[in-house]
């Protein structure tokens, strides 16, 4: 017994002899390692606020620039944790590293698939030079000025004031209407006068108000006048003119205000532009015996 609990001892003190051989041999991988980290540390500082003002002259968003930054130091600690464990011979722990880094990143993929896609789409946008914010754009049925682009969504403003929030996804993958990337506008008026009118009349009259009315407008030539169809009641026409406008807010106001001028017009030279009219016509007769209906009426 006593011959086995020497041996017992005799291993462990060996045992405890080789962990401190090693410690000992260690120790300047050690330190160094150390000294690789720190330094990767404030190497990602000053990598990150170099990468945030690069980005800062592509991209607006500051959530995108401060996640592009904070990503550009995650790699630079990375590589330096990976540095540190080859000074200090740990190439079966690095490799195991990898390894579980690779089976975490695939399932972390799998699970956040959508919001991984909105945020990849987020940084394509934000790089887009024809995706600006405050740009008046239409897209998936909405139609406003965009107001942040960030890493989840789009965010539009409407002309009622309603906030719309897209996915980034969703605008990536569909036509995309940027009204501010063009100075001018077409506006499209459409009416119709009554078939009494002098059609000749009607088209000078129209172009004629149409350029008094917008300075864009030089002359009343410029100004497009088509008659369109025999309607109902009316004969209809549709007339197209360019104005300087960068919103669909600008289009409707000049819109709006060219209905107006054009109707003062007309009303000044007595052009009708009626409403539309239903004529009902009874081919047959009906025959109505009044002492038949005074006989009904007494009865009840």
């Amino acid at each position: 017994m006593k011959e086995q609990f020497n041996e017992a001892l005799g291993n462990l003190i060996e045992k405890l002899q080789g962990w401190f051989n090693t410690t000992i041999e260690y120790i300047p991988n050690f330190i160094l390692a150390i000294l690789v980290m720190v330094a990767a540390f404030f190497a990602a500082r000053y990598i990150s606020k170099i990468v945030g003002k690069l980005v800062s002259k592509k991209i607006e968003q500051d959530s995108i620039k401060n996640a592009i930054a904070r990503v550009s130091a995650v790699v630079v600690v990375a590589l330096g944790l990976f540095i540190a464990l080859g000074v200090m011979n740990l190439g079966k722990a690095l490799t195991s590293l990898l390894a579980g880094a690779g089976v975490v990143g695939l399932a972390i993929g799998l699970a956040l698939q959508g919001t991984l896609a909105n945020t990849f789409a987020g940084l394509i946008l934000s790089f887009r030079k024809k995706i600006r914010i405050g740009d008046w754009v239409e897209t998936t049925g909405y139609s406003g000025e965009v107001m942040d682009i960030n890493l989840k969504d789009f965010t539009l403003k409407e002309s009622d004031n309603n906030i719309v929030v897209i996915p980034n996804k969703t605008i990536l993958d569909n036509p995309l209407k940027n009204y501010s990337l063009t100075t001018k506008m077409r506006v499209f008026l459409e009416c119709g006068v009554g078939y009494e009118s002098d059609l000749e009349k009607v088209e000078q009259l129209t172009k004629e108000v149409i350029a008094n009315t917008f300075d864009q407008v030089e002359k009343p030539e410029d100004v497009e006048f088509y008659y369109t169809e025999f309607g109902g009641s009316s004969i209809n026409y549709l007339c197209r003119f360019w104005i300087d406008a960068e919103s669909m807010l600008e289009k409707l106001k000049a819109k709006t205000k060219a209905i107006i001028e054009i109707k003062k017009a007309y009303d000044k030279e007595d052009i009708n532009i009626p409403f539309p009219i239903r004529t009902l016509q009874f081919d047959n007769k009906l025959n109505v015996n009044t002492s038949d209906l005074q006989e009904a009426f007494n009865k009840n």
